[in-house]
């Protein structure tokens, strides 16, 4: 029992620093063996708050003590688990045995939001509270956002951010529910956050989320399972939690959404159910590492003899907002693929048709789209007066048929590029969502798939949802908008929707040839009756009835 100058600002429960304690021989045996085994550590020690029964001793379930060996063997770990599946608090137990039994041992607690994280760094500090006096370290700092321990070690708490660790010297970085960090904040964060990690050679990251779209966390993971990272990839099945079965999924989808359950508790990774693209295709989009790739450019194939390129562009006005952006798209062949992609948000507009043209004449003179709204009829000017690139496609004005792309000829008004109206984008996304869902399309990128993910209804149209950029996606927009254009299928000799309808067409006779449709390349046909009394079409008039035995 501690005397009242022994306790840390009046808390019995807290030991304040350079208390001199008498140790027992059993319970030196005790930290000997709690610094050697966290889960004896966890099982016999913490104490965690549970819902119905309140104070509780911890005891971990198979799951939790996978986790917990893997971030003893592995600098990088990434779980992927359901809502409410323990996994704070089994985060919550590693951490506070991190603090107690390693000296100056650093650790930032990060989240969404600040007070999330806080509220992490709260439930270390009541485990720590129930702790024997004998094993706690005392206490130098005690707050809502900060612990300090007299052995050196100290947890901070915050949000997610580019400058949550920025300057300081971490052991270990914990990231919960990383998935529902804004998109520009998760990049910021890995990219000022990357010399922290790196400077030594013992820095641990944990990372913990429920899925939330295709984003940073997505890619990490993906990256973990492919063995394309150091990342140690853990997943938690909803299942692996003991007291739930099949009864508690039906309870469970008829209170909420099948959908919802497959996202927060399948794992799955779904964006929202209002996007352009079908959530179950996105599911099956798969992005590839570039071949080479700059801090903006990223290249996915070279430029091969006698292929058709075609670069979409759309122009920001580089101040660190919106995102310059553009795709190289082979357009040779079905399906089509994205071969390049650059995107910056700080590259100014003056600069960026220099990037624009050597990427053009890299790849075959390809045939430019610019989209000039804005900026971006100065970017298209550039091009053309400036740099003389000869590949800029021009558009006029027809009507209600709206924008024309063609070769310049033909009278009228015509302009360098073509810009973006709601007549345009609606037809840019119908024709999107049509050849990336039939398969027309290779994505490649991932941060197009990224942007697809949160590419949304609003209004009467999409856009990104909030904290989401969508300038790639808008390029393929423009793509798409351009394929269904008359000059596009002169130059490469592709006509999309005709493909589909023969698609389509090859697919019904497929369905309906066992009814007795049934061609040998003559062209006549004659209408018989079929087993059922139905109308059979014979492409055949004198089509001999012992011909079909064996057939049917």
């Amino acid at each position: 029992m501690l005397r009242k100058d022994q306790i840390y600002l009046g808390n019995p429960r807290l030991k304040k620093a350079n208390v001199k304690i008498e140790y027992t021989k059993e319970q030196i045996k005790e930290l000997a063996k709690c610094s050697k085994d966290i889960l004896y550590f966890c099982n016999k020690y913490m104490k965690i708050v549970n819902v119905d029964e309140g104070l509780i001793n911890f005891k971990t379930y198979d799951f939790q003590d996978n986790i917990i060996r893997s971030v003893q063997d592995n600098r990088f770990t990434i779980c992927k688990m359901p809502r409410q599946s323990g996994k704070t608090t089994v985060m919550t137990a590693l951490i506070l045995h991190f603090a107690l039994f390693n000296e100056s041992f650093n650790v930032a607690v990060l989240a969404n939001k600040a007070a999330t994280a806080r509220e992490i760094l709260h439930r270390i500090q009541l485990g720590f509270e129930y702790l024997p006096h004998w094993m706690q370290q005392g206490i130098v700092e005690w707050n809502k956002g900060n612990v300090e321990l007299e052995n050196g070690s100290k947890i901070l708490a915050g949000a997610t951010s580019s400058g949550s660790v920025r300057g300081g010297s971490f052991n270990l970085i914990y990231l919960d529910e990383f998935a529902f960090v804004p998109a520009h904040q998760q990049e910021e964060f890995f990219a000022s956050t990357y010399p922290t990690i790196s400077s030594g050679n013992t820095t641990r990251v944990m990372i913990t989320s429920t899925p939330r779209g295709m984003n940073l966390f997505y890619k990490i993971w993906t990256d973990a399972i492919e063995l394309r990272s150091e990342y140690e990839a853990i997943e938690v099945h909803w299942s692996d939690v003991p007291g739930r079965d099949e009864a508690w999924k039906k309870q469970t989808i008829q209170n909420t959404s099948e959908e919802q359950f497959r996202v927060e508790f399948e794992c799955e990774f779904l964006g929202s159910s209002n996007t352009l693209i079908h959530p179950t295709k996105l599911g099956q989009l798969a992005f590839h590492e570039p071949i080479s790739k700059s801090e903006q450019m990223k290249v996915f194939e070279d430029p091969k003899p006698n292929h058709i390129y075609a670069i979409c562009v759309d122009t920001s006005r580089g101040i660190g907002n919106d995102y310059s952006a553009f795709v190289v798209i082979d357009c040779s062949v079905v399906p089509y693929k994205v071969v390049a992609t650059f995107r910056s948000n700080i590259i100014a507009p003056m600069l960026y048709p220099n990037i624009i043209y050597e990427a053009g004449k890299k790849y075959n003179n390809a045939y430019c789209l610019v989209e000039i709204n804005d900026i971006g009829q100065q970017v298209a000017d550039i091009l053309h007066h400036d740099l003389e690139y000869e590949f800029i496609m021009t558009a006029q004005w027809r009507g209600r048929a709206g924008q024309i792309v063609n070769a310049g000829f033909g009278g009228g008004q015509q302009q360098m590029g073509v810009r973006t109206t709601k007549q345009l984008k609606r037809v840019g996304c119908a024709t999107l969502k049509t050849i990336i869902e039939n398969d027309k399309l290779e994505i490649n990128d991932f941060d197009i798939l990224q942007e697809l993910t949160a590419f949304s209804v609003k209004g009467n149209s999409y856009e990104a949802e909030e904290g989401y950029n969508d300038d790639l996606v808008m390029c393929l927009v423009l793509f798409a908008w351009l394929s269904n254009q008359e000059y596009f299928k002169e130059l490469t000799d592709i006509d999309i929707r005709k493909n589909l309808h023969n698609k389509n067409e090859q697919a019904i006779e497929d369905d309906v040839l066992p009814f007795g449709f049934i061609s040998d390349g003559t062209g006549g046909s004659v209408a018989e009756k079929d087993e059922f009394g139905a109308d059979t079409l014979l492409t055949h008039a004198e089509w001999d009835v012992d011909d079909t035995q064996g057939i049917f």
